[in-house]
């Protein structure tokens, strides 16, 4: 049934001609039976009037005009009405409910001008003025109906265009919201590369400095302080492998403090500090604990207060939640979970809650910084689900 609904849908101009050879052929065969002399130009105005209704989607302005027409050459030959004129009211429909509006006050005006004319053409000598008046208003209530129907129905059409624009509108926002929420992170995790650079370099400087001021008077202590500037790099060399930085103690300030960023150790202590703000979480350690690149520990620590943060948002007051880290030999695996409601899978897609740029955006960016893979979504049995594996060696783009 629904393949043949679809079929009709797409062929509207094949509906609309079955239609109009059904109504062309009760018409012809009405006008065989009475078989009066102006029999051969009704069936005439009967097969313009069926062309109207077979083509009225194609080109309705058009066909209202040869609806007319085949109402003046009615009146010209003296041609009563027939059932054939059904088809005016089918074009008035089509017209008032398409976009050209000066087609539209003009069938509505033909609409209740035709019953007065035809009226006036066809009155029978018997009936009185206030009958001929009864007659006319009930031929015009049709043609009102009709017209009626089809304004009601280009209102409707012009409202749902509105909202798909609207809608299609709001997807583009989304998307340009999501695309700078994904800008904002890779500008922060720049940042933080960026502070790196500067702390250690800045150190390098001094010690080199400080070689350069003894060299002369104390070779000795300059050798010292070569060895220490060589120690110094290969260390800050080391780091820049594996941390993704150092912060500012407030974000966008100068000459604020430089301190360094947590770690996978201090995961126990975030855990701490979420159970004391009343949330229920499970903390699991597997496999040996080893020190990681910096920026593998910096990413699984966000990651963690990422997701326990938009637990303790939307999960409900009862939820609670799981953390559990495994140690591989080649890399680091997190399992985050929560069994509240869980927020909109799209309001993390989109950029967070907080509007900052967060959410899976923000974990993803993290994730491909170093290389690992991240897999987030609803839990089946409810709540949300985040898993996480993050290599030893550095990769990512």
């Amino acid at each position: 049934m629904q393949r043949l609904y679809d079929f009709l849908r797409r062929h509207p101009t094949g509906v609309d001609s079955f239609w109009a050879v059904l109504l062309f052929g009760i018409s012809a065969l009405v006008t065989a039976e009475e078989s009066d002399r102006n029999a051969l130009a009704a069936v005439g105005i009967a097969a313009v009037l069926c062309l109207v209704v077979a083509l009225r989607r194609r080109a309705p302005v058009k066909m209202l005009l040869l609806a007319t027409a085949a109402g003046v050459a009615q009146l010209v030959t003296d041609t009563p009405q027939q059932l054939a004129d059904f088809a005016m009211l089918v074009i008035i429909y089509t017209v008032a409910s398409g976009t050209v509006r000066w087609a539209s006050r003009f069938a509505l005006v033909g609409g209740l001008l035709a019953p007065l004319i035809a009226n006036l053409r066809w009155s029978s000598p018997d009936q009185g003025v206030n009958q001929h008046i009864i007659g006319t208003v009930f031929m015009t209530v049709p043609f009102v109906l009709a017209w009626v129907l089809g304004d009601s129905m280009r209102t409707r059409r012009a409202y749902w265009a509105q909202l798909e624009e609207r809608a299609g509108r709001l997807e583009k926002e989304r998307e340009q919201q999501a695309r700078m929420a994904v800008t904002a992170e890779r500008a922060r995790i720049a940042r933080e590369l960026h502070d790196v650079v500067a702390h250690n370099v800045s150190v390098m400087v001094v010690q080199a400095d400080g070689a350069a001021y003894v060299l002369d008077a104390s070779p000795e202590q300059a050798k010292q302080a070569l060895e220490t500037i060589s120690g110094t790099g290969r260390q800050a060399l080391a780091e820049m492998r594996r941390l993704l930085g150092v912060l500012r103690t407030e974000e966008g300030g100068e000459g604020g403090e430089y301190v360094p960023q947590p770690d996978v150790e201090q995961i126990g202590d975030l855990v701490e500090e979420v159970r004391g703000a009343g949330l229920p979480v499970d903390f699991q350690v597997e496999g040996a604990p080893r020190p990681l690149p910096s920026g593998v520990e910096l990413t699984a620590y966000r990651i963690v207060q990422e997701a326990l943060t938009n637990t303790r948002k939307h999960g409900g007051p009862d939820a609670g939640a799981s953390v559990r880290l495994t140690f591989f030999d080649d890399g680091l695996g997190l399992l985050v979970e929560d069994d509240g409601r869980g927020a909109q899978h799209e309001l993390y897609e989109s950029g967070g809650a907080d509007g900052m740029g967060h959410g899976l955006i923000g974990m993803r960016e993290r994730v491909g910084m170093v290389g690992g893979t991240l897999d987030a979504g609803p839990r089946p049995g409810g709540g949300f689900r985040i898993s996480v594996l993050l290599p030893i060696k550095p990769g990512g783009r």
